[in-house]
């Protein structure tokens, strides 16, 4: 791994606007910059001495004044179930920086500490991604920021606080490299899942630079229908998000069927309630055929009632959506339980017959602390 003193041009993340330009400005052909990016996002070759329709010359050029800076794996965590929970090993991010973690506390201070840092350059740190491979396709979870300064309580990860962003070229890798160890086995079709460690919508330009190349055809080739963000509510998030041409699927973590309860599991939502997320859910366009997700994680004796159930039918009534519960991923820092499968299918039930589409998520990789809320191992 390089080290983040090497001042050579870093080409992970980088666009392929921004590789033609590079190339343009070397005095090359501006289709090298296209060449090179085929080669890194869908061939997946990650050292330019492998990118062989470029000269020769060309090569020898590049090794001296550009890098590509893979994460290291620090460590592989196999689950019974197949998946495997990679610990990524982050370089810093240029000059540290430091920064007071308690400005990333609480609800009222996460959408300013995190934007106040976007442009920051901080110290090394670590991040996880996870690989689930199933009947006919695999699916990545993948974070955006190490650690998180959403403060939801049911969540491991919120307990690290927010450590710092992650760049497009970190958020690609934790794709790029899984794919990359299993291609032998690889099925037809991948998921990206933007649901590992952090808030996608509080680190915004990366993230979406990061989703522009997933879904390019000549970067790694996933269909916009397979490709996920997940938010906890960040409503200018939501809308700044609506804006753009080139776009994954949105799912909102709404947790709770109203304030009251949802203040109580989410601070956040003393800063956007439910009214507030649910004006940005109604005005986001959808595309043909697609429904937004909505994710519910049911606490035992604390949102899982019949009576929340009914709530949660008639706030998202009238938007074209689906449900996804989550039985709480439990650990041991956490106070809250886990329902049994009785009351989840119960819940399930009463949604179904109110005309929601409601799905019961499957948990993987439980056993390695790599399910949904469980991503705080962040030590080898």
């Amino acid at each position: 791994m390089i080290c983040s003193t090497d001042d050579r041009m870093e080409l992970l993340g980088k666009s392929k606007d921004e590789l033609r330009e590079f190339c343009a400005a070397l005095g090359e052909p501006a289709f090298r910059g296209a060449q090179i990016y085929h080669a890194l996002y869908s061939e997946r070759k990650f050292d330019v001495a492998q990118i062989t329709n470029l000269p020769a010359a060309l090569r020898e050029r590049l090794s001296k004044e550009v890098r590509i800076t893979l994460p290291e794996v620090k460590q592989r965590f196999a689950s019974t179930d197949g998946s495997v929970r990679y610990l990524f090993g982050l370089g810093a991010a240029g000059e540290q920086k430091e920064f007071n973690t308690e400005d990333t506390e609480g609800a009222e201070n996460a959408e300013k500490s995190a934007r106040e840092k976007a442009g920051g350059l901080w110290k090394p740190a670590s991040a996880e991604a996870v690989f689930m491979p199933s009947e006919g396709r695999q699916t990545i979870c993948v974070s955006t920021q190490a650690g998180c300064a959403v403060d939801c309580h049911f969540c491991l990860t919120a307990q690290l606080g927010l450590i710092r962003n992650l760049t497009a070229g970190e958020i690609l890798a934790q794709g790029l490299l899984p794919l990359d160890e299993h291609k032998a086995q690889l099925a037809p079709q991948t998921n990206i899942v933007l649901m590992g460690q952090g808030e996608p919508l509080l680190n915004f330009e990366p993230v979406m630079a990061a989703v522009r190349i997933m879904l390019d055809p000549e970067g790694l080739g996933i269909s916009a229908k397979h490709v996920t963000l997940s938010t906890s509510g960040i409503v200018p998030g939501i809308e700044r998000l609506a804006q753009e041409k080139v776009r994954p699927k949105l799912a909102i973590s709404l947790n709770a069927s109203n304030d009251g309860l949802r203040s109580e599991v989410m601070p956040l939502n003393r800063k956007w309630n439910l009214q507030d997320v649910m004006d940005a859910a109604r005005a986001f366009p959808l595309r043909a055929r697609e429904r937004l997700t909505f994710e519910y994680v049911l606490l035992e004796g604390v949102n899982d009632a019949s009576e929340h159930a009914r709530e949660l039918a008639e706030l998202v009534r009238g938007v074209r959506a689906k449900i996804n519960l989550i039985a709480l991923n439990s650990g041991a820092e956490l106070s809250y339980r886990t329902p049994t499968q009785e009351r989840v299918s119960e819940f399930q039930r009463i949604l179904v017959a109110a005309g929601i589409p409601t799905f019961v998520r499957r948990p993987r990789g439980r056993d390695i602390f790599a399910a949904c809320g469980q991503l705080k191992r962040t030590v080898a």
